[in-house]
């Protein structure tokens, strides 16, 4: 005969237990879901976007060359490294045509200005502010009469003074007129 002790009388059933943990679960799961939501929301107001100005429709003549700029900014207090960054774990300023009528050439990125940060033994090629980045297109002779659009996107990884944020790659589409 066994005796019973007072673990015996309280100890709560395997049911209850089950029933316990999945009441748990199931309160938890949707306030946890919602707080990475908003920390996601909260970081990305937090990262820094870089502005990107297309120019107006260019008119392009066929088997002409044309140099076209895209203008970007980004804000107050922020940098991004150059085309060409000092160091080669840094993420370039890249821009890519990923299709289109015409055919892609030169690019022509900003001229870094070298800054020191706290978080860098050394000077920083960046951009900052205002700048232009320009390429040169070659339209062929066989490019459909009529509007059309360039395709590509930017890449960069903006920083300030103490951080840099997760890189970025935003879409960039000219507004063509081929005649």
């Amino acid at each position: 005969m066994r005796l019973r002790t007072c673990f015996d009388v309280h100890a709560p059933s395997g049911a209850f237990l089950r029933w316990a943990r999945n009441r748990a679960r199931t309160r938890l799961k949707p306030r946890v879901q919602v707080l990475g939501l908003l920390a996601a929301a909260l970081s990305a107001q937090m990262a820094p976007q870089l502005t990107v100005v297309p120019p107006p429709t260019v008119k392009v003549k066929k088997g002409a060359t044309e140099t076209i700029t895209v203008r970007a900014m980004l804000p107050p207090g922020f940098h991004a490294n150059s085309n060409t960054p000092t160091d080669a774990y840094l993420i370039p300023l890249t821009l890519k045509w990923t299709g289109g009528p015409l055919e892609a050439g030169e690019i022509t990125y900003p001229k870094g200005t070298m800054e020191k940060y706290s978080f860098s033994d050394k000077p920083l090629s960046v951009v900052t502010g205002q700048f232009e980045i320009t390429t040169k297109f070659r339209v062929p002779a066989g490019a459909p009469q009529g509007p059309a659009a360039e395709n590509g996107t930017i890449r960069y990884q903006a920083c300030n003074d103490r951080m840099c944020f997760a890189p970025k790659t935003l879409p960039v589409s000219l507004a063509l007129n081929i005649e």
